[in-house]
């Protein structure tokens, strides 16, 4: 501690605090010792308590982190667990020795069937496109073509399915367009 004009000066390892102080008088050097341990002592305490809450937050934002991952990862599971049975199929299929071509196509029907319902039990949904009025929030339109057979902006082929899964739009359907010159 320091006294210059009438101030005294404490340095501390991470705080510097200036008081005011009376004109020195005989005793009072004791209370201000007593004030500053006592400063010293609160700002240990909040330094320690600071610490455990940046600790306590790190430690939350990773476990965050890792519960988010770990239901991924079983979100993940739950969704090959019901691909398997296709995969399973295609492997039966695969093993059987020919058989007439509509034997095989029945099959491969079948399969594409068991795919579909699969899909369709995560919440995947196609999106309607052959006959519809052209969206551009749905639908990606790869030509125009000039018929007057059609109405203005109906989807006259789809060329590529597109697929929502729930609300989300996961592929738009790729589609040609009529464009009525009318």
């Amino acid at each position: 501690m320091t006294k210059t004009n009438g101030k005294s000066e404490v340095k501390t390892d991470e705080l510097d605090v200036e008081h005011e102080l009376p004109a020195a008088e005989g005793g009072e050097e004791e209370p201000r010792d007593a004030a500053l341990l006592k400063l010293k002592a609160e700002r240990d305490t909040l330094v320690d308590r600071l610490a455990r809450l940046q600790a306590e937050f790190e430690n939350a934002r990773k476990r965050a982190s890792r519960e988010q991952q770990e239901f991924r990862d079983y979100a993940l599971a739950d969704t090959v667990k019901t691909l398997l049975p296709v995969v399973d199929s295609f492997e039966l299929a695969l093993r059987t020795d020919g058989g007439t071509k509509s034997e095989f196509r029945s099959g491969v029907e079948l399969i594409y069937k068991q795919l579909q319902d699969a899909l369709l039990k995560l919440g995947l949904q196609p999106i309607p496109a052959k006959g519809e009025r052209f969206d551009p929030h749905l639908h990606e339109a790869i030509e125009m073509v000039d018929t007057p057979d059609a109405p203005d902006h109906e989807v006259l082929d789809e060329l590529q399915r597109g697929y929502k899964l729930k609300d989300r739009l996961v592929r738009p359907a790729m589609v040609r367009v009529a464009r009525n010159p009318n």
